[in-house]
């Protein structure tokens, strides 16, 4: 049995992460965060369109409400729980990274079992899921161009982490995805059971 993983889903908008978190939060089972869970309460109460670049003092406010759902995680949570978090994480971004500093010390503090997750798709099919119309009703981007201009320009936070997966996920579906990520997942917790046991 699955207890005690904080699995994180890195990927730039539109690749799937909270489709993908669902299903897997499903699977596991885990409770899923989504990372505008954390950031709509108080994008929300901008006058966003989802189009334009949003002032990064709005990342500071942010980076409280996720502290406050991580201590609550790490202090007062069910010590068997299993949680999914997303997180967009963009490569030598010190936003990204605190972000991701964030989660593994809220995990460290569980001591649960840590698992970053890349989620990767190519450019063309990125900008086509960006542009979903479902994705506007819960403030997320929805700019094709920042899209096109992100796949180019930048690369999905690779943490280096012992636990790290990366999955292509351009071709392949939700399902799979999943799949690919939950056995992951399972395999570090027979590992991490079987360092365990004292012969």
């Amino acid at each position: 049995m699955v207890q005690n993983v904080l699995v994180l889903l890195l990927g730039f908008p539109g690749v799937g992460k909270l489709t993908i978190a669902r299903e897997l939060g499903a699977a596991l089972p885990a409770r899923v965060i989504d990372n505008h869970w954390i950031n709509n309460p108080i994008l929300a109460l901008l006058a966003d369109d989802g189009l334009g670049k949003l002032p990064d003092a709005v990342w500071e406010q942010t980076a409280k409400v996720r502290q406050a759902i991580l201590d609550t995680i790490a202090t007062l949570c069910a010590p068997a729980a299993n949680f999914i978090f997303t997180n967009s994480g963009i490569q030598e971004d010190a936003r990204s990274l605190a972000s991701y500093e964030q989660l593994k010390d809220a995990s460290d503090r569980r001591r649960a079992l840590f698992v970053p997750v890349r989620l990767l798709c190519d450019e063309d099919e990125l900008v086509r899921r960006v542009t979903s119309p479902t994705r506007r009703d819960r403030l997320k981007s929805i700019d094709p161009e920042a899209a096109r201009q992100r796949s180019r320009m930048a690369s999905v936070l690779d943490p280096k982490h012992p636990n790290s997966l990366t999955v292509d996920v351009t071709a392949i579906s939700v399902e799979e995805a999943t799949e690919k990520i939950h056995e992951h997942v399972k395999g570090l917790v027979a590992l991490s059971v079987s360092d365990t046991i004292v012969p």
